[in-house]
């Protein structure tokens, strides 16, 4: 934000110092007359507020003036019940304050609160306006005991009540009525009796009295005429400019509209010949419109305005098959409502009483045309906490009798007017009579100017007025003290000397020669500037470490850098102090080292860190560091359950294995360490101090002796058993297959070495007994 306003208030190329704080809010003038440096442009003075102070200008040298604000009339609004006695409609109250005056500087938003309360028994004026044409015979009846029964309605809202009455039918020329000398006296067929055709008539004036009421209007005559649009807005214009004749006081103004029909507007006089637009005015001759055949019918937006200007809330009490119509042109009106009549108008008490309670629930802001580049914003703070921005930020809803609400306006002028001179604005409630009167006055010039010195000496002999701190050249002088004429601004004798060593550069290509004298271009950041005799100079190309003009220790000044304390170099980037160096036993750089710009150079290649107290490679680092590896990195070990504390000091990387370890020939000193655990499990790491960081590589798995393979040695087991037993049988069977076969062949040689007797047994007998035949002779 900052620079965004920097940049602005320093691209506005301001002259003066008027013209300085027209730029914005955060603009100011520096009046200091040696602010200046040299090659730089008057209208450098104006700048951001917390540049200038930067750029050397005082405080108190500063031009800065404020918007203000300051009540004029900031009576409270009225607390009262309804019973505390009768208070004249000007002793009444409902809007704080009433009036104000704002000082407004460009940019600078000035806000008031506005606080509106709902009176209690609030005085009412209500005028009924009705269509006379002959549909509306049936409702002519019922309105004539409207006014002794409203009456008795509205005293349960207000002590103080009015009620007046007028008609309407049509403007007098063809085609809306006929204009034959009969119908002009009786426009209704047959043996009707109507009045003649009229435009408006204002029949009673607002009274009090509600048997004048019911008495007037039951000496009311029904007429006609011959198109379905009624002239109804001709007689709403008409009530709402003639104020006198109608009777309207400052209070609750209700205009009830009633009709059974549509409504004709702008432009449809063009019908009977009418061309001239409304203008607004009042034409009442006693109490009867007399320019209806000469002005044209109002617009709605005509309409809109002067009800508004007159604080006129309106009803429209229609019937249901105009309903459309009258809802879309109440979204067109203001503070207006619709109720829809039966069709005798049976029900108009009931429809004027909620309509009343629905329109005075609900306030709306509204304020008069705003000057050329002032701007007004609304933020409502209602009943129940409920708040609105915006164009909802104009009303609140759901107001009853006795409830407080509250709007934060807030002015803005984006410009001083060309005159300069005060302005006056109104912001009302609609529908309400009261106001907030602001006056804005303008802050278009510095407190300085009034104490500037016109044509003084110090201006190149009087060539222009002397003012916070610096000239205000007369037309046609130009230069930081006028000393040139705008027709000399380009001669070569005055742009020699804007060359540097007599050069081909004019002002070293970074600025433009005015006067013979180089005015420095401005850059696009507010904080880059060119500036010397002949802007050869500039603030914004020295040197950088770390990406930061000066190493962001000192500044830069014509190219150079003007280091801070306690730095030197050209970007400002190496520090003279040595507690950075000191190693815990107070020596810099542990004695082993040199201290550069606060950086140790270890003079002892086996000693590296900050303070080289660092030795990777010395004995003992691998066990040193062996238990916060182990619980870093495997969540074991003796320091397991304080490793977080103490275990931080270093930054450890896991790696798959060995192979991925750092191997040696880094630009640091490594060292390979190998570990073993409680269960004898090896785990491999190197440790490592890479220029201030320390890092740990380890093999993210461990390396434990595998122990034995049950598997096998059971299945082995087994497997030797099965095959010793096969085996054993085998066995068994090859020596029970040899025992057989010695046992064979042994059966085999006793057999055959076996004797037998072969003589004839006497105890044998033959078992064939053969018998010869006697006869047989053998042939």
């Amino acid at each position: 934000m900052f620079c965004f306003f920097s940049t602005f208030c320093i691209k506005a190329n301001a002259k003066s110092c008027g013209e300085c704080i027209q730029v914005g809010a955060k603009c100011g003038w520096c009046m200091d007359p040696g602010f200046l440096k040299q090659g730089e442009a008057t209208s450098t003075r104006c700048d951001e507020l917390e540049s200038l102070r930067k750029r050397g200008c005082s405080s108190t040298k500063v031009e800065n003036p404020r918007g203000s604000q300051r009540a004029l009339k900031n009576k409270a609004v009225t607390n009262r019940n309804k019973g505390e006695g009768k208070l004249r409609p000007e002793d009444i109250t409902q809007v704080q304050p009433q009036k104000l005056t704002l000082s407004l500087r460009s940019g600078e938003p000035q806000s008031f609160n506005l606080k509106f309360k709902r009176a209690e028994d609030y005085p009412i004026d209500l005028y009924y306006l009705m269509d006379l044409s002959y549909s509306m015979k049936d409702d002519l009846e019922n309105v004539k005991n409207l006014g002794t029964h409203l009456m008795l309605e509205m005293s349960k809202i207000t002590t103080d009540f009015k009620i007046g009455f007028g008609s309407f039918v049509e403007k007098t020329v063809m085609p809306y009525i006929s204009t034959t000398p009969a119908k002009l006296l009786n426009p209704c067929t047959g043996d009707q009796n109507c009045t003649s055709p009229f435009s408006y008539k204002n029949v009673l004036k607002l009274t009090s009295n509600g048997q004048e009421f019911n008495t007037l209007v039951g000496q009311q005559h029904i007429s006609g005429n011959l198109d379905s649009p009624e002239g109804g807005f001709d007689a709403i214009m008409q009530v709402a400019v003639c104020g006198e004749h109608i009777g309207w006081r400052n209070v609750t103004r209700l205009l009830v509209f009633s009709t059974d029909a549509g409504f004709h507007f702008a432009g449809d006089g063009k019908l009977g010949g009418i061309v001239l637009p409304n203008d607004g005015k009042c034409h009442l001759e006693n109490n009867m419109y007399t320019m209806s055949h000469y002005y044209d019918y109002p617009s709605i937006a005509h309409l809109v305005q002067k009800l508004s200007d007159n604080n006129i809330q309106t009803i429209f009490a229609i019937t249901e098959e105009f309903q459309p119509v009258y809802k879309e042109l109440k979204n067109l009106i203001p503070k207006s409502a619709v109720g829809i009549l039966s069709a005798n108008s049976s029900n108009v008490i009931n429809l004027i009483i909620d309509a009343y309670n629905s329109l005075s629930s609900e306030v709306i802001l509204e304020n008069s045309k705003l000057p050329e580049g002032v701007t007004i914003m609304y933020q409502s703070r209602c009943k129940n906490g409920v708040t609105g921005e915006g164009e909802m930020g104009r009303k609140c809803s759901n107001i009853s009798i006795g409830d407080e609400v509250s709007f934060t306006i807030r002015i803005t002028a984006k410009q001083c007017p060309k005159m300069g001179k005060p302005e006056t604005i109104k912001i009302k409630p609609l529908g309400f009579n009261e106001e907030v009167e602001i006056t804005l006055n303008f802050i278009c010039e510095c407190d300085c100017h009034k104490d500037g010195i016109e044509n003084s000496d110090i201006c190149h002999n009087g060539n222009g007025t002397y003012e916070c701190g610096a000239c205000r050249c007369n037309e046609g002088r130009i230069g930081r003290q006028c000393e040139c004429s705008t027709n000399e601004v380009t001669s070569e004798d005055l742009d020699k000397s804007c060359r540097k060593d007599n050069g081909t550069d004019i002002c070293s290509n970074n600025g433009d020669c005015v006067c013979g004298t180089c005015e420095c271009k401005k850059r696009e950041n507010p904080e880059e500037r060119y500036s010397g005799m002949f802007c050869e100079c500039d603030n914004f190309n020295c040197d950088r470490s770390n990406n930061k003009l000066c190493g962001g220790h000192g500044h830069c000044e014509c190219r150079v850098c003007i280091c801070d304390a306690n730095w030197t170099g050209s970007a400002c980037d190496c520090s003279l102090d040595t507690t950075t160096c000191l190693a815990s036993n107070k020596q810099i750089c542990n004695g082993r080292g040199t201290c550069e710009c606060g950086t140790c150079k270890c003079t002892d290649p086996k000693f590296q860190g900050p303070s080289c107290e660092i030795c990777p490679t010395c004995p003992g680092v691998c066990t040193e560091h062996k238990e916060c590896v182990q619980c870093r990195a495997f969540g074991t070990g003796e320091k397991k359950d304080t490793c977080e504390r103490d275990c931080s000091y270093f930054n450890l990387i896991k790696v798959k294995d060995r192979d991925k370890l750092p191997q040696p020939g880094q630009a640091f000193p490594l060292m390979h360490c190998k570990e073993r655990d409680a269960n004898d499990c090896w785990f491999y790491y190197t440790y490592a101090v890479n220029k201030t960081e320390k890092e740990v590589h380890v093999v993210e798995t461990l390396d434990c002796p595998a122990g034995p393979d049950i598997i096998p040695i059971v299945a082995g087991v087994v497997a030797g058993i099965v095959l010793i037993g096969l085996a054993l049988l085998l066995i068994w069977k090859l020596l029970m297959i040899i025992h057989d076969r010695r046992e064979f062949a042994k059966f085999e040689k006793e057999k055959m070495n076996a004797k037998w007797d072969t003589g004839e047994n006497p105890i044998y007998k033959s078992a064939v007994t053969t018998v010869v035949n006697p006869k047989y002779e053998g042939k």
